[in-house]
């Protein structure tokens, strides 16, 4: 196994759609893709079955799934030059990076997949829908740009929808069970290694879709005591 991890790790450096800790990209990736279509980040991609089921679904947008674990960028990331999706593209980077790799308002949407929900509340400044990383985000996106949440973790959406009620974000989609649609969206439909495996098994996909304000009210210490108090 380690060996396998050594060759994914040796053959991404020859990827062309994979970029490690690159310089001097803000304001290139039009150039990248050679093209100038919006942008959408997948962070936290994992195997990058997001990053590669969107691309298929939208191949008028770029997409570059984000994530710090090499390895597993390399499943995504092989699929897309084997299957010729030449509007994705993967980042290997830390996500706290972020605003290294992008300029203000390069990025049109974020999507968050399945990530690890940080169940601690020691641990709640480590959730990707957590004000600290939202503020982030706020340094990339675009005006009024969308976030996407999907995930099995109950948690982690009540918690997303507390912030987003706390912060005065504003919702655009709220559904507490994907599956349960009538008419589920494509997007939704997409899933990945970690959906399969159910780690909350709660049986039910959430999924949140949120735009950002132009400033984030500081009041991340009235989020922590609430958290404590529940």
């Amino acid at each position: 196994m380690a060996q396998k991890k050594l060759q994914r790790f040796a053959d991404i450096k020859t990827f062309a759609n994979v970029l490690e800790y690159p310089e001097h990209m803000p304001g290139k990736w039009q150039v990248f893709f050679k093209n100038e279509n919006e942008i959408i980040l997948e962070l936290a991609c994992g195997r990058g079955e997001y990053t590669v089921g969107l691309a298929k679904l939208f191949p008028q947008q770029n997409f570059i799934g984000v994530d710090v674990k090499g390895n597993r960028m390399y499943i995504g990331a092989k699929k897309c030059l084997t299957e010729k999706i030449n509007n994705a593209a993967f980042l290997r980077t830390q996500i706290e990076k972020l605003a290294t790799y992008f300029t203000p308002g390069e990025v049109d949407e974020i999507w968050i997949t399945f990530p690890d929900p940080q169940l601690r509340v020691s641990k709640a400044k480590k959730r990707l829908t957590h004000p600290r990383f939202l503020r982030l985000y706020q340094q990339i996106l675009k005006p009024s740009g969308v976030i996407h949440l999907k995930t099995d973790s109950p948690d982690l959406y009540l918690f997303t929808k507390k912030v987003i009620e706390l912060y005065d974000l504003t919702i655009v989609e709220d559904c507490g069970d994907v599956y349960q649609q009538t008419q589920v969206k494509e997007e939704l439909k997409i899933k990945t290694h970690y959906e399969s495996l159910d780690i909350a098994q709660s049986n039910k996909i959430h999924y949140l879709k949120f735009t950002l304000p132009a400033t984030l009210k500081n009041i991340d210490d009235q989020l922590q005591e609430q958290l404590k108090n529940e």
